[in-house]
């Protein structure tokens, strides 16, 4: 038996009424189109005044602050701000989300987004950078010989050490970030001023108090040191200005990895120590010898700190060490650089008959070479901290142990 299936002509009316149906349809598929068109033209048309907002934090760019009379802006801004945007749309909230709040008070990588004025001020000033100022004003006064435990020894080397780390150290820090501020939209778009956690207007008031501040702590030791010339005052002066010219243009001396690094390595090392040294003694040619040699080896430990800006360095023309030679070169510049230095004390401390310091010294050398295998050499760039954190030490011990036997 056969089944017939009966198909319905199609009315012209119902033809007329699917077509018209069809139409409004794709009409409508057109607006939704044309307005997600403009939205992101919207989004991508961004002025150069305009701030960029995410969830996580906001780049806001500013015009150039009226109290900025020799920090002159010298990025384009819009660039920065695009920038910084785009690179936390590569690592959405990387740091707002899993960043230590111990490490932004630091000023270190890995560091949580910060609202609170204070904690942002202090993460420019980077204290983790502190401790070899400290430590090396600690060395001037045991290689003076004339210090004592009593009160007022132990108050005017806290005062010299708070000039030398809090204040000079903090206003070299926040400078060289004003002056990174385009580099650091690369590398790390989460620090205060790409952020716009601070205000321009803040940072240039917080850089001339921290060196106003320092200035004026050396003048107060100068004359509590009862120094006819005033020493300390034209220590800090220099360092000062070393650090200046270190960041800002048109010297800008970091443009050039190795003078750079030599500027850091006497601001780190020579200069803190000699401020020790002057405050309880006088300064003499194997002191200022021995503090040079010592600033090669801050030399190679500021090389250290560059493998984390490669890409913002390389962007913008600085010829840092990875940068000019490639990462696998550089890291063994950098720790011949600070294990040479150390073994050529070794011999001049064998040569001043002093073969116990010298041994001492030797023997603090070695876990440094040790974590240089372990860490650093492996991968500079992640492990930068880590090794630094476990082979410093080591360092700022054997500079306590030249200091010690310079005294006897």
């Amino acid at each position: 038996m056969r089944t017939y299936i009966a198909i319905k002509k199609p009315s012209p009316f119902s033809f007329a009424l699917s077509l018209s149906l069809f139409q409004k349809s794709k009409h409508k598929k057109n607006l939704v189109h044309k307005s997600s068109m403009a939205s992101l033209l919207k989004i991508f048309s961004v002025s150069p005044r305009t701030s960029l907002s995410s969830s996580s934090s906001t780049t806001t760019v500013h015009s150039r602050p009226p109290l900025a009379p020799f920090f002159p802006p010298s990025f384009t801004r819009r660039r920065i701000a695009i920038r910084a945007a785009g690179n936390q749309v590569d690592e959405p909230n990387q740091q707002t989300k899993t960043g230590s709040s111990f490490n932004q008070l630091l000023g270190i990588k890995g560091a949580a987004q910060e609202t609170n004025k204070c904690k942002v001020r202090l993460q420019l000033t980077k204290p983790v950078t502190w401790p070899p100022l400290i430590w090396g004003v600690a060395c001037g006064a045991a290689a003076s010989g004339n210090f004592h435990w009593d009160f007022e020894d132990v108050a005017k080397s806290i005062v010299c050490m708070m000039m030398s780390g809090p204040f000079l150290m903090g206003y070299t820090q926040t400078m060289n970030d004003w002056y990174d501020r385009e580099i650091d939209a690369i590398n790390e778009p989460y620090r205060p001023i790409p952020s716009g956690a601070i205000s321009e207007n803040e940072v240039i008031a917080q850089i001339w108090f921290l060196l106003l501040g320092g200035l004026t702590l050396a003048g107060i030791l100068d004359i509590w040191a009862g120094h006819a010339s005033p020493t300390i005052f034209d220590l800090a002066l220099g360092g000062s200005l070393v650090s200046y010219i270190y960041s800002a243009p048109p010297f800008k001396l970091k443009r050039n990895g190795w003078i750079g690094n030599l500027a850091l390595g006497a601001s780190y090392i020579s200069l803190p120590w000699l401020a020790g040294q002057a405050l309880f003694g006088t300064l003499s040619a194997d002191i200022i010898f021995l503090t040079l040699l010592y600033s090669i080896a801050g030399f190679g430990v500021g090389i250290v700190n560059d493998f984390k800006s490669v890409e913002g360095d390389r962007a913008h023309g600085l010829q840092s060490i990875p940068v000019a030679f490639g990462a696998e070169t550089a890291k063994w510049i950098s720790v011949g650089a600070i294990d040479i230095t150390q073994l050529l004390i070794v011999g001049y401390l064998l040569g001043a008959g002093k073969p116990y310091h010298a041994l001492a010294l030797l023997l603090l050398t070695v876990p440094q070479v040790i974590f240089q295998f372990q860490y650093f050499l492996k991968d500079p760039e992640k492990y930068d901290v880590k090794y630094q954190a476990s082979a410093q030490p080591f360092l700022v011990l054997g500079m306590l142990v030249t200091a010690l036997a310079s005294c006897h």
